[in-house]
């Protein structure tokens, strides 16, 4: 049976990693957006995401930030689920086995991308994973958009069933029958979360129990209480929210992100605007449309 986790429910932040002009990472200012999530009312952090722009980063780099976002996160009871994930099933377990080891809560795992596994590959790189860090629990994510490959709703579901500590899945592959297959017969204790904020209401409707976010990098006050107004079954209140803050949901998204979530950031005084590359920062046709949702704000 799936790993029961009360905490493992509401909204997420993939967090961006700050950067220094130089490359280098912004610790201060880092551990200061980790504290302005957790007083925004995020209560799960996720550094070394795609949003945290990992593959542009070395293991040291990642570890790094990963181990200051527990340090900071444990402070004030919140959980830390990190990015460990690559197309490289050893080096995967490896780097897991490493952030469970620095105390992290668990672990968000993207499907294998640019190799492109079969589903019977998918499952077999998922189940590896699973069984050489027993107990430590795991959130698939599910992002075809960037790893050319989906994972099925059929493998999620037996991953599930499969390995207890398979507990979650962050599913941003826009497919909602798929992800209503999952909501609809995933085991028990089992979580899904939204991986795209546009659509996590009517993904909450369904049975969703939360959100993995970008757009709470910006505005973690109102997407959490979005999600905790959702999930207690507030609609008119969380759908206040989810139309005042749509049109940066979606405007994160007009360039790779989280371009346009570091110009935002920036506008706001959180943090230098520096990307690495071969990321660089939006263009201004983008800050244009992006200064005029954030003056709606």
């Amino acid at each position: 049976m799936t790993i029961k986790l009360e905490w493992m429910r509401g909204c997420a932040t993939a967090l961006v990693t700050p950067f220094h002009k130089d490359g280098s990472v912004d610790d201060e200012c880092f551990k200061n957006l980790v504290e302005r999530q957790i007083n925004g009312g995020v209560k799960l952090l996720i550094p070394c995401g795609t949003t945290g722009e990992s593959a542009t980063m070395n293991e040291a780099e990642r570890l790094h930030v990963i181990k200051m976002c527990i340090e900071v996160a444990h402070k004030y009871k919140a959980k830390v689920i990190a990015g460990t994930g690559s197309n490289n099933t050893a080096e995967t377990i490896d780097f897991t086995r490493k952030v469970r080891e620095l105390g992290a809560d668990g672990a968000l795992i993207v499907a294998p991308y640019y190799n492109r596994p079969t589903q019977d590959g998918m499952f077999a790189h998922f189940g590896e994973i699973a069984k050489s860090v027993k107990k430590f629990p795991i959130m698939v994510y599910n992002v075809p958009s960037r790893t050319a490959s989906n994972i099925s709703a059929e493998t999620t579901i037996k991953l599930a069933e499969e390995f207890d500590n398979i507990v979650a899945t962050k599913e941003a592959s826009g497919n909602f029958s798929q992800i209503m297959q999952i909501c609809d017969k995933r085991p028990k204790n089992f979580k899904v979360f939204s991986g795209d904020d546009a659509t996590t209401l009517p993904l909450i409707s369904v049975g969703a129990d939360g959100l993995v976010s970008v757009c709470s990098n910006e505005f973690p006050d109102l997407t959490s209480k979005m999600v905790e107004k959702a999930l207690d079954g507030a609609w008119t209140a969380a759908r206040k929210i989810h139309y005042k803050i749509l049109p940066l949901m979606e405007a994160n998204f007009i360039e790779a992100s989280p371009a346009p979530c570091k110009f935002v950031m920036k506008e706001l005084g959180l943090l230098e605007e520096n990307l690495r590359l071969p990321l660089v920062p939006a263009t201004d046709a983008a800050r244009k449309k992006l200064r005029e949702i954030l003056k709606g704000l």
